[in-house]
């Protein structure tokens, strides 16, 4: 099948050439890249990527398919993707559609053919840029550097609006296999799909004990299983959710999830947020993290390129422990900004910026990072059992 040529344009006029898959027409957004060597499919579904233009480092995309269980939300969130090489016979036993039909089919503007080595090294030394991805023939690269120039990029903006969800709703496993089972081995290949496979290749959850309110900032279904395979029942609440509201839902613990666009724009949700702050205990993650640190009286700053891979090492400065980590972010704390009550337990050692904290009179903790992996190395799973620790600590002081 013939493919339209296409191409990426930077704010600062740097073109990548290269030729389109699934949809056609012209996309603005935050250019940036992923080193992660998968999960190119999480990467898609993760509204976190909201607003944003993706590249993968890794150079062959496509391999493995997609299926509806590794879906991190109900649809993609990016604004475009853009590859070294597609893939376009995948061979999975788990894989129910290509890449390129699955873009197609969520009108998601892919590029192919690009030197994302040279991309990523462009990104890296000028710093993450607006970008347009587009199909147009008639759209001259000097045209698409200026709408790119002039598009709304991700500073300021708030697109938790975007993907948050609609109304509450009961986080219920019971409904899907997903959720009801944690793959305890590898279905064999005879088995059909992952959705009709049966049960005894699963381990089932165990009861829930505690209750949790998680605030959707941009939730990923992964943090949703780890929360529940850590004995806690989950109400999921929009982030226009006030802190009275959560309040009067009684829960035993209170999440703040991931998301995307700059932390500083959600000045409000940064003051329900305040509200909570030793009434019960919290965890955050991500831009939750940032909003909590915002709530304690912080700040946070735009980073050059952003932490966005499943490599990222963090180091536990009380224990001195490192880490390798699953990341997505664009922003981090000020720890300058933050008030003497506040412990940075966390660092990243690739640039030092602030990746975990904790209060030292509040039953709080937060890290930056994404310990519920999809995708990413599980080093950081413990902080699901360590919240819910917290949790029985507390109850057990009341």
């Amino acid at each position: 099948m013939p493919r339209l040529p296409a191409k990426l344009v930077l704010e600062d006029g740097r073109v990548f050439h290269g030729e389109s898959f699934g949809s056609s027409g012209t996309r603005t957004g935050e250019a940036c890249f992923n080193t992660s060597m998968t999960g190119y499919q999480e990467v898609l579904t993760d509204p976190s990527y909201c607003g944003q233009i993706v590249a993968m480092t890794c150079p062959h995309i496509g391999n493995y398919g997609i299926n509806a269980v590794d879906e991190e939300s109900s649809q993609p969130h990016v604004r475009g993707f853009v590859i070294e090489e597609l893939c376009r016979l995948p061979s999975n036993w788990r894989s129910e559609e290509s890449l390129e039909d699955y873009l197609q089919r969520w009108n998601v503007i892919g590029l192919q053919g690009v030197d994302t080595r040279a991309l990523t090294r462009h990104l890296r030394v000028e710093g993450a840029m607006r970008a347009v991805l587009s199909t147009d023939p008639g759209l001259s690269d000097a045209e698409a550097a200026a709408i790119a120039a002039a598009s709304e990029g991700t500073l300021g903006m708030d697109f938790v609006r975007e993907v948050t969800t609609g109304a509450r709703y009961r986080w219920d496993p019971e409904d899907q296999l997903s959720g009801v089972w944690s793959l305890q081995r590898p279905l064999p290949a005879t088995s059909g799909q992952l959705l009709n496979a049966c049960s005894e290749h699963f381990e089932p959850l165990s009861p829930a004990r505690r209750h949790v309110v998680a605030y959707d900032f941009g939730i990923k279904r992964n943090i949703l299983r780890r929360l529940r395979q850590n004995g806690l029942s989950v109400d999921v609440v929009p982030a226009s959710t006030s802190a009275a509201d959560v309040l009067a839902m009684n829960p035993d613990g209170i999440f703040l999830s991931n998301g995307p666009g700059d932390p500083s724009a959600l000045g409000s949700i940064h003051a329900e947020v305040r509200k909570l702050l030793g009434r019960k205990p919290v965890f955050a993650i991500c831009l939750g993290h940032q909003i909590l640190g915002h709530a304690l009286g912080g700040r946070t700053f735009k980073l050059r390129f952003g932490h966005r891979g499943g490599n990222q090492p963090v180091q536990d400065l009380r224990t001195g422990q490192v880490a390798i980590t699953s990341q997505n972010h664009g922003y981090a704390v000020d720890p300058d900004s933050l008030p003497s009550g506040v412990e940075v337990t966390h660092i990243n050692l690739n640039d030092g910026t602030v990746e975990g904290l904790r209060h030292r009179d509040y039953p709080m903790l937060s890290i930056q990072y994404h310990p519920e992996a999809a995708p990413g190395p599980h080093d950081a799973r413990y902080f699901f059992s360590e919240f819910a620790n917290l949790i029985e600590e507390s109850a057990h002081r009341v």
